[in-house]
C-alpha cells in the first residue's frame, strides 16, 4: 500500500480524500500479485474499452446501494433464497453490462466489493453499512457464476478476460476476475463451482495463454488426444500441476541432500560432492527468489520468502565458513575451528530444511488447511509482538536505569536481558533480584513478569483461539482460496520458459548468458524446448502416459455428451436404467418436497388469502342470486295486482 506518512501516524490524516486516494491507487496499480513479467504488461489490454467497464461497474454500485439502503442483519443478504438479494436483483446485475458489455459484471461486482471496502476504512460511521454491501456484491457474482449455463462462455469471457477501468483519467492495469479474487480474499466468489472448474483446469494446464495475445487464454489442443507422442510436449511443463510436483521431488531430494550432508560431516573441512549439490541448490533456490523479486517487486513477499530467506542464509553463512576454513592449511586450528562453525550453521538449519516441505504439501487438503490456520496466526500474533516490544523496552530501559543509579555503571546488562528472556518463556528467575537495587528491583520485575505471563501470554491465546475459530467455520473456502493463488502463481507468459531450481542455473549460465543476448528470439525458443525436453524427459515419460489415458476419459465424456472433466460416481452407474418419470416417482416427490423460496408461514398465509378470494365470491355470487330472486318475487306480485284491477274494473261494469 502507500508508504507510511507521519500525518497518518499522528491521527492528523482524517478526510477521506487526503491519503487514501494514494493507498486505493497504489492497489491497482502496484499492490497487487502481478502474475506475468515486466515486459508483458504493454501487450495487455481490456477485452472491453474500460470507459464502459467503469459505466457498468457504477450501474452496479447504484443498483447495491438501492438493494442495501440500510444496516441489515448480514444473514438477510448471504443465505438462500435471499429477500434481500432476489433473482429480480440477480437479473438487474445481469443486464448492467447490456448484450455486449455482460461479461464484466462480475469483475464490475469484485471493483465494487473493492470500493466498499475502501469506504468502510474512510467513513468507519457507516463501516458496518458498507461491509454489508461488499457482501451483497460477492453473494451477486457467486449466483451469476453459478447460474450460468455455458461454461466455455464462463471461463473464457467471465472469469479470465481481462478487463480495466477508469481512475485518475487512466485505465488501471487490466486484470481477470480469477486473479482479483484471489486478491480481495472473496471467499463467495471463490468457492462458487464455475470458479473453482476454471483453476482445475488452469491447474490440469487444460487452459493455458495464447501465445499471440497474453492476455487470452484457449484450450490445451490437444487434451483429447489419445496419441503418447503429442503429449511429449516440453511446453507441457508450463502447467501448474507438472510444475508443483517437479518442486516437490526436488524439494525432497534437497532434503535428502542435507541429511546425507550431516550424516558425513568432513573433519578436514573439504566439500564433497553431496555438499556441493547442497550448495548448488540452495544458489539455484537463492536466484529464483532473487528472480521472483525483480519481476513482480516487493508485493510478493510473505511469510514463506522470509522463512526461505533465513534459510538459505544460513545455508551461505555455512559456505562461507567453509571457504575461509579451506583457505587456511590442512593442520592450521583455524580451519578446525571454521569448519565446525560451518556444520553448526547447517545443523541449526535442520527445522528449517522440515519446515520447508509444507511450502510444496499445501496442495493437499490437509497440509492446506494447516497452513492457511497457521497463517493467520502469524498475522494474529503481530499484535502480540507490537505490544510485548513496547513493554519490553520500557521495563528494560527502568532494570538498565535501576542498575546506573546503583553502582554508575550498567554492568548486569546480559542478567537483565536473560532474566527478562526467561520471564517471558513462563520460567522466570527471582533469586537474581533480592539484591538489585533493593526492594525496586524485585518490585519491577513481579510487574513485568505479571504482565507478560497473565495479560499478553492470555492475549495471545485469545488471538490465537480466534483465529483458529475464524478459518476453522470457513476451512473449505480458505483452502480453496489458498489453492487458487497456489495456482496463479505458477501462471506465467507463454514465452517465459520453466527452469525450476535449481534448473535455473542452467537457464542463467548455459542459455541467458551466452545465448539470449545475441540470438534471434525465435531460435532461442527452439533452443529453450530441446534443452527443457532433455531436462524434463523423465517427467514428460510419466506425464505423456496419465495424459493419453485422461484424454481417453475425456472421450468417453464427449460420446455421452457430459463435461470434458466429469466422472461416473457410484450413484450414477445405474441411473439410466429407470424411469422415475414414467412410473410416478417424480410427481411422489415433487408433492412432498418444501417449498424453500418461501417461509411456511408465508405460503399458510398465501394459502389462507386464497380461501378468503373464494369464500368472497362465493358471497357475492349468493348475494346476486337473493338479490335476483327477490326482484323476481316483486315482479309476480305488480303482475297479480294488475290483474286484480282489471277484474275489479269488469266487475263493477
Amino acid at each position: 500500500m502507500g508508504g507510511l506518512s507521519w500525518r497518518k501516524l499522528l491521527g492528523w490524516d482524517r478526510h477521506p480524500s487526503d491519503g487514501h486516494r494514494h493507498d486505493y491507487d497504489s492497489w491497482w496499480h502496484d499492490s497487487r500479485r502481478r502474475l506475468l513479467p515486466h515486459y508483458h504488461d504493454e501487450s495487455l489490454e481490456s477485452a472491453i474499452p474500460p470507459q464502459a467497464v467503469t459505466e457498468v461497474a457504477l450501474r452496479l454500485r447504484h443498483l447495491i446501494e438501492q438493494c442495501v439502503p440500510c444496516e441489515l442483519n448480514p444473514d438477510l443478504v448471504t443465505r438462500p433464497h435471499s429477500k434481500v438479494i432476489t433473482t429480480k436483483v440477480i437479473k438487474a446485475a445481469k443486464e448492467a453490462g447490456g448484450k455486449e458489455h455482460g461479461a464484466c459484471v462480475v469483475f464490475c461486482l469484485l471493483v465494487n466489493k473493492r470500493w466498499w471496502k475502501h469506504q468502510s476504512l474512510v467513513e468507519l460511521w457507516d463501516a458496518d453499512l458498507h461491509n454489508l454491501r461488499a457482501v451483497a456484491c460477492e453473494v451477486i457474482a457467486k449466483q451469476i457464476i453459478e447460474t450460468e449455463n455455458d461454461p466455455t462462455y464462463l471461463m473464457h469471457s467471465v472469469l479470465l478476460k481481462r478487463y480495466s477501468i477508469i481512475i485518475d483519467g487512466k485505465p488501471t492495469p487490466p486484470a481477470n476476475v480469477v486473479e482479483r479474487a484471489v486478491d480481495l480474499h472473496a471467499l463467495r466468489v471463490i468457492g462458487s463451482s464455475g470458479y473453482q472448474k476454471c483453476i482445475n483446469f488452469l491447474w490440469k494446464g487444460w487452459l493455458v495463454q495464447d501465445e499471440d495475445d497474453p492476455s487470452t487464454f484457449v484450450d490445451y489442443k490437444d487434451k483429447d488426444n489419445t496419441s503418447y507422442c503429442a503429449h511429449l510436449d516440453p511446453d507441457r511443463m508450463r502447467a501448474p500441476m507438472y510444475q508443483n510436483v517437479t518442486q516437490m521431488l526436488f524439494s525432497f531430494f534437497y532434503l535428502i541432500l542435507y541429511t546425507l550432508a550431516m550424516n558425513s560431516v568432513n573433519a578436514r573441512g573439504e566439500i564433497d560432492l553431496i555438499e556441493g549439490l547442497l550448495y548448488v541448490f540452495t544458489i539455484g533456490y537463492i536466484c529464483d527468489e532473487l528472480s521472483k523479486l525483480w519481476k513482480a517487486g516487493h508485493q510478493i513477499l510473505s511469510f514463506w520468502h522470509a522463512f526461505n530467506s533465513v534459510l538459505y542464509a544460513l545455508v551461505t553463512t555455512s559456505l562461507a565458513m567453509r571457504f575461509i576454513a579451506l583457505s587456511a592449511g590442512v593442520d592450521d586450528p583455524i580451519r578446525h575451528q571454521y569448519t565446525t562453525l560451518s556444520y553448526n550453521f547447517l545443523a541449526v538449519s535442520a527445522p528449517l530444511f522440515w519446515g520447508r516441505l509444507l511450502l510444496y504439501l499445501d496442495s493437499f487438503r490437509f497440509f492446506g488447511a494447516m497452513l492457511v490456520v497457521l497463517k493467520v496466526m502469524m498475522k494474529e500474533s503481530m499484535i502480540f509482538f507490537a505490544l510485548l516490544i513496547v513493554i519490553f523496552i520500557g521495563f528494560l530501559q527502568a532494570f538498565i536505569g535501576l542498575d546506573f543509579a546503583e553502582d554508575q555503571a550498567a554492568e548486569d546488562f546480559y542478567f537483565i536481558i536473560q532474566a527478562m528472556a526467561n520471564a517471558l518463556m513462563q520460567s522466570p528467575d527471582f533469586s537474581g533480584f533480592d539484591k538489585f537495587s533493593h526492594p525496586f528491583g524485585l518490585i519491577l520485575y513481579y510487574c513485568f513478569t505479571f504482565v507478560v505471563m497473565v495479560v499478553l501470554l492470555n492475549i495471545l491465546i485469545a488471538l490465537y483461539n480466534s483465529a483458529y475459530e475464524d478459518i476453522y467455520d470457513n476451512a473449505n473456502d480458505e483452502y480453496l482460496a489458498m489453492f487458487a493463488q497456489k495456482t496463479m502463481t505458477f501462471v506465467r507468459a507463454p514465452d517465459e520458459n520453466v527452469f525450476i531450481p535449481p534448473l535455473n542455473l542452467i537457464e542463467i549460465f548455459c542459455l541467458a548468458i551466452p545465448f539470449e543476448w545475441w540470438m534471434s528470439k525465435k531460435t532461442y525458443e527452439h533452443l529453450n524446448d530441446i534443452v527443457m525436453a532433455a531436462l524434463y524427459s523423465p517427467l514428460l515419460l510419466v506425464s505423456a502416459y496419465f495424459e493419453m489415458r485422461t484424454a481417453q476419459e475425456i472421450r468417453g465424456n464427449r460420446a455421452r455428451g457430459e463435461e470434458d472433466d466429469d466422472t461416473i460416481e457410484e450413484w450414477e452407474q445405474m441411473s439410466d436404467h429407470f424411469d422415475f418419470e414414467g412410473d410416478g416417482w417424480s410427481k411422489t416427490v415433487a408433492s412432498a418436497k418444501s417449498n424453500l423460496e418461501e417461509d411456511a408461514d408465508v405460503v399458510e398465509i398465501k394459502k389462507l388469502k386464497q380461501e378468503v378470494e373464494e369464500l368472497k365470491k362465493m358471497i357475492e355470487g349468493l348475494t346476486k342470486f337473493i338479490a335476483g330472486e327477490k326482484g323476481l318475487g316483486n315482479g309476480d306480485t305488480e303482475e297479480l295486482k294488475g290483474v286484480d284491477e282489471e277484474g275489479e274494473s269488469s266487475g263493477g261494469a
